[in-house]
Order: C-alpha cells, then structure tokens, then sequence
C-alpha cells in the first residue's frame, strides 16, 4: 500500500508548478476555510507571540499562513521529481563565499535554520558550496518504507542525511577539516525529557535544542544562519550570515541566543512564513519541567 501510495504521489509530482498551485489554492480552501487545520493552535501562537498586533492583524497573518502552508505542502510533493536545474532557479542564495572563508580556515559549517517555507527546498544545497559533503540532520519517521523515501528525496541532489541520534557521535569522530557543512533545522520544540535549556523567544519561554552549541564549541566550528526569504509564490532566497562570538570564542549557550535571536527577526519581517501550527510552546517551566 507504501509503495502504491507513493507511486501516486510520484505522478502528482511530475504535473507543472502552475497545475500544483491550483491544487494548492483547494488545499487552502480545506484547510482555511472547512477543516480550520489546528486554528487554535495557530492562533494561540500568533497571539501570544505578537500581543502588540490587534485581532484583525492576527487573522490576516493566520490566513496568509495558510495559504504559505498549501503552497510549501505541494512544493514538497514536487521535490519527489524536481531537477537542480530548477531548484537552483527556484531557490536562490547570497553570500556563497562565507563556505570558501571556512574551508580557507579549516573548519567544518553548522548551518542553522529554522521552519522557514520552503525549508524542505534546501536539499539541493550540496552543489552550491564549496565544501566537500553537506549532511542534513533530521528526526527518524516512524514508518522505515517512508523515512527511506524521504531520505532519498533530501540525498538525490548529494545531500547525506543523517539521523539526529547519530549526529553528536559522528561529529565528534568526523576531522574539522572545513569539508564538511551540517544543516540543522533547529527550532522545534525538545521532547519533555530532553528540555536541558530555555530562552524568551517570541514573548514566550520556549524550550530549546542545545547540542549543536556544545559541538561547535568543543570542536571550533564555524556557524552560519540561514535567513530563508519567500521572494514570491514558488521562489525563495536564502543569505548566509556568519554568526561570530562577541570575544575570541564562543561561550555556552552564545550560540543557541543568537540563533533565535537572528530566527525571531526574520520572523517579523515575514510573519506569515513561518510553521506556526507546530505546537512549539506545548511545555510550560515549572509544570512540565
């Protein structure tokens, strides 16, 4: 069922940009309109979020959202059979020349990012840089016939995924080298049991992951942030920007900061590019942890 399943998805994949965006104006219709897809969730986290924006802001922001979110769900479906070529039309970057500065410098590139759409589109990442293997780090699916397929899609343009449970190990044996970038899409929410660390991220204490902070320190890595862009409907630009230490190294926990300080930024810019119906504020300090 897996593998028919898929084959349809396939065939849907290889129908034209504008054909998938008709279909993701009825996703939106759906999702808007007749299901209200986690409407509270979304609304709760724009709420609280933006307490400066008036009722009528918060609508507008949310219904935007759900029309970016249709779009990046038939987006996703077309990286099933999507080419470089296009890709590379499609998703566009600045400040290439930072990955020839740290492979200049013999260091190895924590690449952060957040649930920017289309943030599924950095996979063609790889034949963009100058380092030898990028190596995107993401969360095992339960189902092995779909981790494997997604795994395949985000490695057909040379991308290595890799799993998150198996990252601090292989880090920490890989040389720095500066031929190695590892993407890390690093703002969900950590299971209860993980929540080591929290910040004001968005008006609200939010549990954070930790671990690449220890990696790159320990290991003297270079860090960049990967401010994504929707430039229009189908096309987004992504500009590196190094994070720096404020003294000669970073400290514990400089690193985490400034990631979602730079992430909070460009989230209000474009508010309505973002994945707000993760429940990223689920565990509140001193009930849950």
């Amino acid at each position: 069922m897996n593998r028919i399943f898929y084959g349809i998805l396939y065939l849907f994949s290889l129908l034209p940009f504008w054909l998938l965006y008709g279909f993701s104006w009825i996703i939106y219709v759906l999702l808007n309109y007749l299901i209200g897809y986690r409407r509270k969730v979304i609304y709760n986290n724009l709420k609280n979020s933006f307490p400066e924006k008036s009722e009528a802001e918060i609508k507008v922001i949310q219904k935007k959202f759900y029309k970016n979110f249709a779009e990046y769900m038939v987006e996703t479906l077309k990286s099933f059979s999507i080419s470089q070529e296009e890709l590379n039309k499609r998703h566009t970057y600045s400040n290439l020349h930072l990955f020839q500065d740290c492979l200049d410098e013999k260091r190895d590139v924590i690449l952060m990012a957040g649930h920017i759409f289309n943030w599924e589109w950095f996979v063609g990442l790889g034949p963009n840089f100058k380092t030898e293997n990028t190596v995107a780090v993401y969360h095992k699916v339960r189902n092995d016939f779909w981790n494997e397929r997604i795994n395949q899609i985000r490695s057909q343009f040379g991308t290595i995924p890799l799993d998150m449970k198996k990252t601090a190990r292989f880090m920490m044996n890989t040389p720095n080298t500066g031929e190695h970038a590892y993407l890390f899409v690093a703002d969900q929410s950590p299971k209860q049991s993980a929540i080591h660390y929290d910040l004001e991220f968005l008006n609200q204490n939010t549990p954070v992951f930790i671990g690449f902070d220890r990696i790159a320190i320990k290991k003297e890595m270079a860090v960049i942030f990967c401010k994504m862009v929707k430039t229009k409907q189908g096309y987004y630009h992504t500009t590196f920007e190094r994070m720096l230490p404020e003294g000669e190294n970073f400290e514990p926990m400089e690193i985490v900061h400034k990631f979602f300080q730079n992430l909070e930024d460009t989230i209000r810019e474009n508010p309505d590019n973002w994945l707000w119906s993760h429940k990223r504020w689920k565990y509140k300090k001193g009930i849950d942890y």
